[in-house]
């Protein structure tokens, strides 16, 4: 049933979305480990970069930050000192498993952990590649579970090869490898995000590139630089899919990272026929950036699988929601990925999106969706999930019926200023 657009408020305007929450977290990383100052500008304020930043400085590091400006005093890769107590990275799964590869070579001992969504994550997939290479981490279950005791060391290169397409698991392993021995190697089962190693080439390091494996070698010294973060698109896409579904709406993104290892949305959305032009494209080595307008159009269900999947990840959800409202059916496979998220978002996309009556059914590695829904008001949840709330308030612009969010505050994690900037584009003439 098509959905009922009368009285809809269209969304119009601009937006600039906040800083890339990957890019940020590394730049704090990277230049603490860097000899000499970095400054960031752009940066994510969101709560997971805020505990990247506060672990860093619980490691010794002279971090100051005013707003989205960041100095940091790198203190090298040998200048880290031992935290005096645990390190908490809050909700941050990119944190304390990138933290975990460079905490594995230190010559001290660490624990590390986060809140109740991360001690539900699995860390195995980063702690037993890097036991491979000499590191002695433990933790409840042999160390697949936080909180995780780390006695770090010295470590040795290896080629490992990675049986998921992950930029956690490759980029902990990357950092690990800048302080081992030898040469550490990284393949893929498909390509997946490249900040880490665009990142370290920006601090004047070295990665090289063979097809899907990467490789790193050891002892190298990086420099302090200064980044420039763009704005997110994983954040830019639920304003996107808002603009492509929301009748008469029109927005454009500012200065939004076109990385085309993370531009899944863009290309899937213009599979399903969503009227998005790129304008001011900035082709830097470091991260390439573009402003994105969006507008109202018809969208057709497509089928999402394989190599695509790393390239969007995080935006399953709002893809759902996307699909909901697209002629015929979607198809979502090979995402099991999805399951250990900040929530099952399989099974939490199909539960809330349900709920608002959507024709969704969860299948063992994704989704399928049957468009086009009518939605109608619900009392839904984010269960923590800071994509899942933002999908949520999306959703709720194509209804008038109330539409009670609980656990909204999740979406500070990586979007401090979303429900301001959503409200403000219904009152753009």
């Amino acid at each position: 049933m098509e959905t009922d657009k009368t009285n809809i408020v269209p969304l119009r305007g601009t937006v600039k979305v906040p800083g890339d929450k990957s890019i940020s977290h590394r730049s704090i990383m990277l230049g603490s480990i860097a000899s000499g100052k970095t400054t960031v500008h752009g940066l994510l304020t969101g709560d997971d970069c805020l505990h990247t930043i506060e672990c860093f400085k619980q490691l010794g590091v002279n971090i100051y930050r005013d707003g989205e400006y960041v100095e940091i005093e790198g203190k090298g890769l040998a200048g880290l000192a031992e935290p005096t107590d645990v390190l908490d990275v809050g909700n941050s799964g990119t944190t304390i498993r990138l933290m975990l590869g460079i905490l594995s070579s230190l010559p001290f001992h660490s624990i590390i952990k986060g809140d109740r969504s991360i001690a539900k994550r699995p860390m195995d997939r980063v702690s037993n590649p890097l036991r491979k290479m000499g590191a002695k981490i433990d933790g409840r279950h042999d160390g697949t579970f936080t909180p995780l005791a780390v006695r770090g060391g010295e470590l040795s290169g290896i080629d490992y090869i990675s049986p998921v397409a992950s930029a956690q698991v490759k980029s902990a392993i990357l950092l690990a490898g800048l302080f081992a021995e030898g040469i550490t190697s990284v393949t893929e089962p498909e390509a997946s995000r490249d900040h880490t190693e665009r990142m370290i080439q920006a601090f004047g390091g070295e990665v090289t590139t063979t097809g899907l494996k990467k490789s790193i070698r050891g002892k190298q010294q990086l420099v302090g630089t200064t980044i420039s973060v763009p704005g997110d698109i994983s954040s830019a896409a639920f304003f996107l899919v808002a603009g492509s579904i929301i009748p008469d709406s029109q927005i454009t993104l500012k200065n939004v990272g076109v990385n085309p290892t993370r531009s899944g949305i863009l290309d899937i959305l213009w599979e399903m026929g969503a009227d998005i032009t790129v304008d001011h494209l900035h082709d830097q080595v470091m991260e390439p950036y573009a402003d994105l307008t969006v507008s109202a159009s018809s969208l057709s269900g497509v089928t999402i699988e394989g190599d695509m999947i790393p390239r969007l990840i995080d935006e399953i959800p709002i893809l759902a929601l996307a699909a909901t409202q697209a002629e015929g059916t979607t198809i979502i496979k090979d995402a099991a990925e999805l399951k250990v998220k900040e929530t099952n978002r399989i099974d939490t996309v199909v539960e809330e999106l349900k709920k608002m009556g959507a024709n969704i059914e969860a299948t063992s590695d994704g989704m399928i969706i049957y468009g086009k829904s009518s939605l109608h008001g619900a009392n839904v949840n984010s269960h923590g999930d800071h994509r899942i709330g933002m999908m949520l308030a999306i959703a709720s612009c194509l209804t008038n019926e109330k539409v009670e969010i609980q656990d909204k505050e999740a979406i500070t994690i990586s979007y401090p200023g979303f429900f301001q900037q959503l409200k403000a584009l219904t009152h753009c003439p």
